[in-house]
């Protein structure tokens, strides 16, 4: 397997997502064996794959089509390094699939109240990205968000809401 070549390598991280993302973009068969890695890998390997999966999908969100509903199953897995990649992956597919993963609200609305910074600032990346594409479920979200600015405390992760709620309203 090529990927568990690189990922077993004494690549630095970064370098290692860097390489299995180049890789899937010169032959996009890798990309099946990145969505295996994700299925059976431990939760280090699942992070890895997570974080690779929302580089991939800014370029190539037609490669996620078939593994959408799967993707979705994992934005509240345990592993804080999936509930970074996999909801910011949502965010990007919206753009292309804004019915697709209008299911992943649920899932995410969980991660608003995680006790993590940065899992609540993707959790509010991938619902953005829901709202901004998704005609049908923006005002449903809009008012969600509302309520969320009232009590997020970080600046940051208040942005993100406050500045998908302005570009609606355009």
């Amino acid at each position: 397997m090529v990927l568990q070549e690189v990922l077993d390598s004494d690549l630095k991280h970064k370098e290692k997502v860097n390489n299995i993302v180049t890789k899937i973009r010169e032959n996009n068969d890798v990309f099946i064996e990145l969505i295996e890695l994700f299925r059976t890998g431990n939760d280090v390997t699942k992070g890895t794959c997570a974080e690779v999966m929302k580089f991939v999908s800014q370029e190539e969100p037609e490669l996620f089509l078939p593994f959408i509903d799967e993707l979705i199953e994992y934005i509240n897995y345990k592993a804080s390094r999936v509930k970074w990649g996999i909801p910011e992956s949502i965010g990007y597919l919206a753009e292309k699939y804004p019915d697709k993963v209008g299911k992943a609200i649920p899932k995410l609305m969980e991660n608003t109240r995680d006790k993590s910074t940065v899992v609540r600032w993707c959790a509010a990346f991938g619902l953005s990205g829901i709202a901004k594409n998704n005609n049908k479920l923006q005002n449903k979200l809009v008012k969600e968000f509302e309520q969320i600015i009232k009590k997020e405390q970080n600046t940051g992760v208040k942005n993100v809401y406050i500045k998908t709620i302005k570009k609606i309203q355009k």
